[in-house]
Protein backbone atom coordinates (compact mmCIF):
# COMPACT_ATOMS: atom_id res chain seq x y z
CA UNK A 1 0.00 0.00 0.00
CA UNK A 2 1.33 3.41 -0.96
CA UNK A 3 1.45 5.84 1.96
CA UNK A 4 1.29 9.56 1.30
CA UNK A 5 1.57 12.33 3.86
CA UNK A 6 -0.03 15.64 2.99
CA UNK A 7 2.36 18.60 3.42
CA UNK A 8 0.28 20.10 6.24
CA UNK A 9 0.56 16.88 8.28
CA UNK A 10 4.31 16.77 7.70
CA UNK A 11 4.53 20.38 8.90
CA UNK A 12 2.44 19.59 11.99
CA UNK A 13 4.79 16.78 12.92
CA UNK A 14 7.87 18.89 12.35
CA UNK A 15 6.46 21.74 14.48
CA UNK A 16 5.47 19.38 17.30
CA UNK A 17 8.86 17.65 17.22
CA UNK A 18 10.64 21.02 17.34
CA UNK A 19 8.55 22.05 20.34
CA UNK A 20 9.30 18.84 22.24
CA UNK A 21 12.97 18.98 21.33
CA UNK A 22 13.15 22.46 22.90
CA UNK A 23 11.53 21.10 26.05
CA UNK A 24 13.96 18.22 26.39
CA UNK A 25 16.69 17.09 24.00
CA UNK A 26 15.75 13.80 22.35
CA UNK A 27 12.03 14.15 23.01
CA UNK A 28 11.30 15.46 19.52
CA UNK A 29 13.12 12.50 18.05
CA UNK A 30 11.00 10.20 20.24
CA UNK A 31 7.84 11.78 18.81
CA UNK A 32 9.08 11.10 15.26
CA UNK A 33 9.81 7.48 16.22
CA UNK A 34 6.37 6.98 17.71
CA UNK A 35 4.67 8.45 14.65
CA UNK A 36 6.78 6.25 12.37
CA UNK A 37 5.89 3.14 14.41
CA UNK A 38 2.19 3.96 14.22
CA UNK A 39 2.31 4.60 10.48
CA UNK A 40 3.90 1.18 9.98
CA UNK A 41 1.10 -0.33 12.08
CA UNK A 42 -1.55 1.58 10.11
CA UNK A 43 -0.09 0.32 6.83
CA UNK A 44 -0.63 -3.25 7.97
CA UNK A 45 -3.95 -2.73 9.76
CA UNK A 46 -5.55 0.27 8.04
CA UNK A 47 -9.09 -1.09 8.29
CA UNK A 48 -8.96 -1.84 12.05
CA UNK A 49 -9.68 1.65 13.46
CA UNK A 50 -13.34 2.53 13.12
CA UNK A 51 -14.52 4.76 10.31
CA UNK A 52 -15.53 8.10 11.80
CA UNK A 53 -18.39 10.36 10.77
CA UNK A 54 -16.07 12.54 8.69
CA UNK A 55 -15.05 9.54 6.59
CA UNK A 56 -11.62 9.14 8.15
CA UNK A 57 -9.90 6.84 10.61
CA UNK A 58 -7.52 7.76 13.39
CA UNK A 59 -4.94 6.19 15.64
CA UNK A 60 -3.92 7.79 18.92
CA UNK A 61 -0.26 7.87 19.87
CA UNK A 62 0.59 6.16 23.16
CA UNK A 63 3.06 8.61 24.68
CA UNK A 64 2.26 11.97 23.13
CA UNK A 65 -1.16 13.68 23.03
CA UNK A 66 -1.48 13.41 19.24
CA UNK A 67 -3.31 11.25 16.77
CA UNK A 68 -2.78 10.31 13.15
CA UNK A 69 -5.83 10.95 10.95
CA UNK A 70 -5.94 9.15 7.62
CA UNK A 71 -8.15 8.05 4.77
CA UNK A 72 -7.92 5.08 2.44
CA UNK A 73 -8.40 5.65 -1.26
CA UNK A 74 -7.86 3.43 -4.27
CA UNK A 75 -4.53 5.15 -4.84
CA UNK A 76 -3.29 4.49 -1.30
CA UNK A 77 -3.37 5.60 2.29
CA UNK A 78 -3.29 9.33 2.94
CA UNK A 79 -2.11 10.79 6.25
CA UNK A 80 -4.20 13.94 6.62
CA UNK A 81 -3.05 15.20 10.01
CA UNK A 82 -0.79 14.68 12.97
CA UNK A 83 -3.19 16.46 15.30
CA UNK A 84 -3.07 17.35 18.98
CA UNK A 85 -5.87 15.61 20.84
CA UNK A 86 -6.90 18.70 22.82
CA UNK A 87 -6.90 21.37 20.13
CA UNK A 88 -9.45 22.31 17.47
CA UNK A 89 -11.09 18.98 16.68
CA UNK A 90 -11.14 18.10 12.99
CA UNK A 91 -9.68 21.46 11.88
CA UNK A 92 -7.96 19.50 9.12
CA UNK A 93 -11.06 17.71 7.76
CA UNK A 94 -11.18 19.78 4.55
CA UNK A 95 -7.79 18.41 3.51
CA UNK A 96 -9.52 15.31 2.19
CA UNK A 97 -10.98 17.37 -0.62
CA UNK A 98 -7.47 18.02 -1.99
CA UNK A 99 -6.83 14.26 -2.43
CA UNK A 100 -7.38 13.00 -5.95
Amino acid sequence: MTIRVVPEARRELRDAADFYEQQQPGLGRRLWQEVDEHIVWIAGHSEVPRLRAGGYRRVNLRIFPYYIAYIIRSNGLWILAIAHTHRRPEYWIEREKTII
